[in-house]
């Protein structure tokens, strides 16, 4: 199989492997290497060694035998098919298998990819990065081709919406997993256009927390989710994926208690009880607790001190002081999060998942819960216990004087008003909700973009002072490009450069674009230009992306998918919490937009419980119709689904047949009647005994005289003109 060109911009080079051996003895890291070639060589896998920076080697991969290579192709595509991922049934020659379909770039990665980590009783190396016998091998990583990445910046930064030949094309580079991640972007990018137009409207015309900006919202936010599953089945069919989550790669860390043979395949299957697991899932009912208990209170104690400094206080140094609860929450906030992600992480081992993909997807669950505290708390805290019941609760902040005392004149700047003395801010939260959808986006943006980009050049610019500093004093300045060939030097230099690079993780970019969504469902009711910020952000977010995963990571390794996983139940989440937050929000702030002004005594209860129930139920009725209206709509997808299936038992007819039996036999369409035929009928009925239906049966022997018999019959029976005229 010829490589194509992006392989050969890369010297063919597939796979490279960082081996670090700095924290090694020079025996182990030798004998671990040899190891590491060995398993390489024995799947079929040439290699060639390059040093590296700071006590590493780089070893470069490339498919050594192109047999062996074929036959995993083919393996690979047969498991496809007998899981029902592809619809056709492989040939039975391996090349002819290879040949029917074009193997893009991402399947080639990916198939060797498997090679290289795949267990050895599965044909694989074995080799797994950081762990066990493997523990020098900080990285496994494909090259970039960066003639490709050039080409894609610049096509993307001219054009304002994506085609799905582009998502394609993403797919083809990069695998379902990205392009998946992509397609969501554009497709919530787009739907933001109608909620961004709507909401410059709502924002002219009706305010802030208007009932029919909440409506139009959730029936927007239901449309978006239920459109986004068709789309997701689309693109699995269109990609070739669909049902693929069912093949899933077991995880080495699986610890089964017993082993049953399929009763379908004869396979034995590794089991642990479902009874034991679901016991131990149970243990993410006090996890939630504990997240909710940590950085709840945390935010709500910096949320304290915040009111109690900018609207308590009034002493020097307050213009200073305000920003305090600020610097709180992002030393601490972060690594009270840091704590959690690594008990959450613990958790799900504890749960012994026995794949890969449900133990991604039951630890993506635990990280929404810390992402939805620390993203949407501060914002509830304002809007439902500051705005009603600011009166009642401002009196008991002086505990938090003491942020403050050592900067007051005297004891009156830090005295709190008594019970009923207290007005509160009614702008604070829009100003919130602004911080969040504007501000803190805009923060995001140059923390993930353009932070990195400026560390890595610095970074870069320093290790050349370096080198050329320890030049000019007479030692190794070149460091480890002095024993490299000049026509490698340059592609070294890059690769050197790319083996530094982070790895990408496309769950963290999905995490910001549901958390985003979440914004958008729940508050935007307070500030209707939330959706024209978003579409603005969204916009250089799909740009953005595309650079960092060219610039400043590694090259992602091809994974396969058929959706965005359980993101997807996090928008069903947010969409329907985002109906009752609307409701009681437009609700609350009915009086003009002002709110309880701080005393729960105006607020109805029952009003505001019904006004709940009914948007709730509104919502399950919405959704419950927009699922019915899509799937009557047909698409792509599901028409080239329904083609695959019928072509499958077409060819099934034809394998077991022989022919055609769709179409009429051609010798059946018309036979001709001859003298011969004739008598050969007059002799054949002279030997059997008839009776009145074979009599009735030969009397008109051909369809020329069935058509005479019956002219003849209608120009008897017609009527003559002289009786019509009259």
């Amino acid at each position: 199989m010829a490589p194509n060109s992006a392989l050969h911009s890369n010297f063919n080079v597939d796979y490279v492997i960082s081996y670090r051996f700095a924290d090694t003895n020079n025996v182990e890291a030798r004998n671990g290497f040899t190891a590491l070639m060995q398993s390489l060589a024995r799947v079929g896998l040439a290699t060639e060694v390059r040093n590296g920076d700071n006590c590493s080697l780089l070893v470069f991969i490339k498919v050594g035998s192109d047999k062996r290579f074929a036959h995993e192709v083919y393996r690979s595509r047969v498991k496809d098919w007998l899981h029902g991922v592809r619809a056709a049934e492989p040939a039975k020659e391996t090349q002819d298998t290879i040949t029917g379909q074009d193997l893009t770039e991402a399947e080639r990665f990916r198939i060797i990819h498997h090679l290289i980590t795949s267990p050895t009783e599965e044909g694989g190396a074995g080799v797994t990065p950081k762990e066990g016998r493997w523990k020098n091998v900080e990285s496994i990583f494909p090259l970039h081709d960066h003639t490709f990445n050039k080409e894609w910046i610049k096509k993307w930064s001219t054009m304002t919406f994506l085609k799905v030949e582009d998502l394609d094309e993403i797919r083809n580079r990069f695998g379902e997993k990205v392009a998946y991640y992509f397609a969501f972007t554009q497709n919530y990018f787009a739907f933001l256009v109608f909620p961004a137009a709507f909401g410059f409207a709502s924002w002219v015309i009706l305010g802030s927390f208007s009932p029919i900006y909440a409506l139009v919202n959730g029936l927007w936010c239901v449309i978006l989710v239920e459109y986004w599953k068709r789309q997701e089945l689309d693109l699995s069919v269109r990609w070739g994926v669909k049902g693929v989550a069912g093949i899933q790669k077991k995880r080495r860390d699986f610890r089964h208690e017993k082993e049953i043979r399929d009763p379908v395949t004869g396979e034995t299957l590794q089991i642990f009880p479902a009874t034991k697991r679901l016991s131990r899932q149970l243990l993410q009912v006090p996890f939630a607790f504990l997240a909710v208990l940590a950085l709840g209170t945390l935010i709500a104690t910096c949320f304290g001190i915040e009111i109690f400094l900018s609207e308590v206080y009034n002493g020097p140094g307050k213009s200073l002081l305000i920003f305090l609860p600020t610097g709180l929450l992002t030393v601490l906030v972060p690594t009270f999060t840091t704590m959690l992600t690594t008990v959450a992480t613990r958790l799900n081992e504890y749960e012994n998942w026995e794949t890969a993909e449900n133990y991604e997807s039951a630890l993506t669950q635990k990280i929404f819960v810390l992402n939805f505290i620390a993203s949407y708390l501060p914002i509830i805290l304002t809007a439902f216990v500051y705005v009603p019941f600011g009166s009642i609760v401002v009196p008991y902040l002086d505990i938090f004087n003491l942020t403050a005392r050592p900067f007051a004149q005297n004891e009156k700047q830090l005295e709190t008003p008594k019970s009923g003395g207290f007005v509160i801010d009614p702008s604070r939260l829009k100003k919130q909700v602004i911080y969040f959808t504007v501000t803190a986006q805009i923060v995001n943006f140059g923390l993930e973009t353009i932070l990195p980009l400026v560390k890595r050049r610095g970074f870069s610019k320093y290790l050349e002072m370096k080198s050329e500093s320890a030049a000019k004093k007479g030692g190794a300045g070149a460091g480890v490009t002095i024993d490299d060939v000049p026509e490698e030097a340059e592609f070294l230099k890059r690769v050197r450069k790319e083996a530094e690079l982070d790895f990408y993780d496309v769950a963290t970019d999905l995490r910001e674009m549901v958390v985003q969504f979440g914004y958008l469902s729940l508050f935007s009711v307070v500030w209707p230009l939330t959706p024209v910020s978003f579409i603005i952000n969204n916009w250089v977010e799909l740009r953005s992306d595309a650079v960092k995963i060219c610039l400043e990571m590694q090259r992602p390794t091809p994974h396969r998918a058929d959706s965005i996983g359980p993101w997807l139940d996090s928008l069903e989440f947010l969409a329907w919490l985002g109906s009752i937050t609307s409701a009681a929000l437009a609700y609350l702030f009915s009086n003009n937009g002002l709110g309880p002004d701080g005393t729960p005594a105006t607020i109805k209860g029952w009003a505001l419980l019904l006004t709940i129930f009914f948007s709730e139920h509104l919502y399950l009725l919405v959704r419950w119709g927009v699922r019915i209206a899509i799937s009557k709509i047909d698409s792509p997808g599901m028409e080239k689904e329904r083609g695959e299936r019928f072509m499958v038992r077409k060819r099934y007819l034809q394998d077991t047949l022989g022919q055609d039996v769709l179409d009429v036999p051609s010798g059946l369409m018309e036979e001709k009647i001859t003298r011969a035929s004739l008598e050969e009928d007059a002799r054949q009925s002279s030997l059997r005994t008839t009776g009145p239906m074979e009599h009735f049966w030969s009397r008109q022997k051909t369809w020329e005289e069935s058509a005479k018999v019956g002219a003849n019959l209608i120009e008897k029976m017609a009527p003559k003109e002289g009786k019509k005229q009259q």
